[in-house]
């Protein structure tokens, strides 16, 4: 009889009747806002996602206490009615509109969850706007919700529409449905409410805020009573009526129950993992997935499961070694740590670690910025001779056993420092002459400008970029700096030290992203293999149906023979070079590749290094408002002196870490690919 008031109202035309029917189609799906599981390489939870905390139950799954207390309380009809309480929707929306009138009164349950999905499921960019829309004091809204209840009402079974509304409800403090609200107020579950707390559930239902139980305990214990005898009198206790209303009284004596500490789950990366120490991991996962087509609602709402390449046990080792060298509260210096495991299908990261936590509390030594995988403003000096010693063998300049020249200083007639030449000399004493394996070990400066000039600095640069530099290379400026969309803060580092024909370039001053450091060990281990390091192995939607992931491809960066002879030409750091007394002191005995560096001002240094099983990176930066020197023993800021190097600090926490990770494994020293060419 009511349809062609409906009708009248206009809301039986084609576009409002479609509205109506995908609302209530959604409904009777009823796929709700879910919290997103990010777990580890074992399937252990590390990290949840989630704009509602929500635990989604079967109708069975949910205590008759519950369903009895929110009838009694908001529609003791519910069984009996189609979806309407025609008389009181039309009493409603005669007074919508009258001061102090609203449009909450005679809504059914069916309604209310027609009002709920409305605001925090298709409303779910702006909750306070569609909330404020769902319960609007108009006619035209109170039509549409009603249609919509009376096509749900034929879609879905009464309990199925029940336990809809009670997975959907909020319930304050971050909860939405009885679900998460059981866990967190009560420390039970949905099906063990017993009648005072779920007397309480059903009393704040849509009132969170006034009704909260911890800021307003006074006023939530006498709704929650009004529930109880509400439930007393729908014969929720049973027809005696002495007996029920004895019953009612010891349910009222109970006091609230809500435990003393919320057990909300744990929310986005801050505070992630034991320690916590798995933040910087997880920041870089959803920075990840973002760039390869996982969108933020889907991670917010989605209810995925992330499976991350991350190891828990790799990130403890590290996480350990790096607070080791250097405390977390150590003002203005960061020591962080990247490891990525070779691979041809594959690069996965397995830990990304810093002695500072990830956090927002600097006093606490934390940063939010996940320093082990952006790109930092600082350089990791004699690394980049890695790249330069790359790109002279594949230009056919230099062999791994080939001798170069070293003299003690060099000015260089294709660089140039303003309108002088570029003057270049070497920290220490060296051999006039030396192999290019002996240079990778011991470093020295103009050797590799030399080599350099013969090479090319634009194959230099290319040759960085294809073993891994390239968010480093092509992503920010020469100050660190993120390139804006329209490059207007550029040009990118790469093309500035090509456009400036900056020798300097081998000597690594620019900014460096430490995990791509990582990740370019990585593709010499794996036979020239380039691919991107991967925080991701799968990530499953609400179904266990894997979603496809827009991830760059592997290719080969350079052939395997030229990989093969730079691991054998980094191989002597370790035994003989500026890393040897580093491994010597953690009882290093593997084979591995490796090389230091520091920059000329000391404000950082690096190391970087790897065997078969697994690749590394470590730098050490000053990381305050203030960049200094800095120095040794113990590790600080001091000033403009001469400070430490890449072997006292970067490499002692390689090593140290990467020895308790392959002996923790068991697994036994695995010999380094042999060069059968560019010797």
């Amino acid at each position: 009889m009511m349809f062609p008031v409906v009708g009248g109202l206009g809301l039986a035309s084609n576009r409002a009747a479609d509205t109506v029917d995908q609302t209530s189609g959604e409904l009777a799906k009823g796929e709700l806002p879910l919290v997103t599981t990010i777990l580890d390489m074992n399937g252990a939870p590390i990290a949840y996602l989630y704009d509602q905390y929500r635990i989604p139950l079967e109708p069975n799954q949910i205590a008759d206490t519950m369903k009895a207390a929110i009838i009694a309380i908001e529609d003791k009809r519910f069984y009996d009615h189609q979806g309407v309480d025609w008389q009181g929707v039309m009493r409603a929306a005669a007074k919508a509109g009258v001061e102090g009138e609203t449009s909450q009164g005679a809504s059914t349950l069916t309604q209310q969850y027609v009002k709920n999905y409305m605001a925090f499921v298709l409303g779910a960019d702006d909750e306070s706007a569609a909330w404020e829309k769902a319960t609007e004091a108009t006619i035209g809204r109170k039509m549409r919700e009603a249609r919509v209840a009376l096509q749900v009402e034929q879609q879905m079974k009464k309990d199925e529409i029940l336990a809809g509304y009670l997975n959907i409800v909020p319930l304050g403090n971050q909860t939405y449905g009885v679900g998460a609200a059981a866990k967190a107020y009560f420390g039970t579950t949905a099906d063990k409410l017993t009648v005072p707390q779920a007397a309480l559930l059903a009393a704040i239902a849509n009132r969170p805020s006034s009704l909260n139980p911890g800021t307003n305990p006074d006023k939530a214990l006498e709704r929650r009573n009004l529930v109880i005898d509400r439930m007393k009198d729908n014969r929720a206790f049973g027809d005696d009526a002495e007996e029920a209303k004895k019953k009612a009284e010891e349910y009222k004596a109970a006091p609230l129950g809500v435990v003393p500490d919320l057990q909300i789950l744990p929310k986005g990366c801050v505070g992630a993992g034991d320690g916590p120490i798995y933040g910087f991991f997880c920041e870089y996962l959803l920075e990840y997935l973002q760039k390869s087509g996982i969108t933020k609602k889907q991670l917010q709402r989605g209810g995925l499961t992330i499976h991350t390449t991350m190891d828990p046990d790799a990130t403890k080792a590290a996480k350990a070694s790096a607070e080791q060298q250097v405390a977390k509260t150590t003002n203005g210096v960061a020591n962080a740590m990247s490891i990525v495991a070779p691979g041809q299908d594959k690069h996965r990261v397995r830990a990304l670690v810093a002695n500072r936590d990830f956090g927002n509390n600097a006093e606490l030594g934390q940063t939010a910025r996940p320093i082990p995988a952006e790109v930092v403003p600082f350089g990791a000096g004699s690394i980049a001779k890695v790249f330069t010693a790359a790109a002279a063998l594949d230009k056919g300049v230099a062999g791994i056993d080939k001798t170069i020249d070293v003299p003690k200083v060099y000015t260089s007639r294709v660089y140039r420092d303003g309108n002088k030449g570029y003057t270049v000399k070497n920290a220490g004493d060296y051999k006039d002459k030396m192999t290019l394996t002996e240079a990778l070990a011991s470093s020295p400066n103009t050797g590799f400008i030399i080599l350099s000039e013969k090479a090319g600095l634009n194959n230099v640069v290319d040759m960085a970029y294809k073993l891994g530099m390239r968010e480093t290379l092509q992503g920010v400026n020469l100050g660190g700096e993120p390139l804006k969309a329209d490059k207007s803060n550029g040009p990118s580092q790469g093309d500035q030290f090509k456009q400036g024909n900056m020798g300097s370039f081998t000597l690594g001053p620019g900014a460096t992203s430490i995990l791509e450091l990582s990740n370019v060990a990585a593709t010499l281990m794996s036979d020239g293999r380039w691919c991107p390091p991967t925080p991701v192995e799968k990530v499953l939607d609400r179904d266990g149906k894997e979603i496809a992931l827009k991830e760059q491809p592997c290719e080969e960066a350079v052939n395997p023979d030229l990989a093969h002879a730079m691991v054998q030409g980094m191989s002597k750091d370790t035994i003989s070079g500026t890393a040897a007394d580093a491994a010597r002191n953690a009882g290093w005995t593997r084979p591995a590749m490796g090389k230091t560096g520091t920059t000329e001002n000391h404000h950082s240094v690096a190391f970087l290094a790897a065997t078969p099983q697994y690749a590394g990176a470590v730098m050490t930066y000053a990381d305050g408002n203030n960049p200094q020197a800095i120095c040794p023993n113990p590790i600080r800021l001091c000033g403009n002196a001469s400070g430490v190097f890449g072997g006292q600090v970067a490499a002692p926490t390689w090593f140290n870490a990467m020895k308790a990770i392959h002996d923790s494994k068991g697994l036994p020293p695995a010999p380094l690919p042999q060069a059968t060419r560019y010797r």
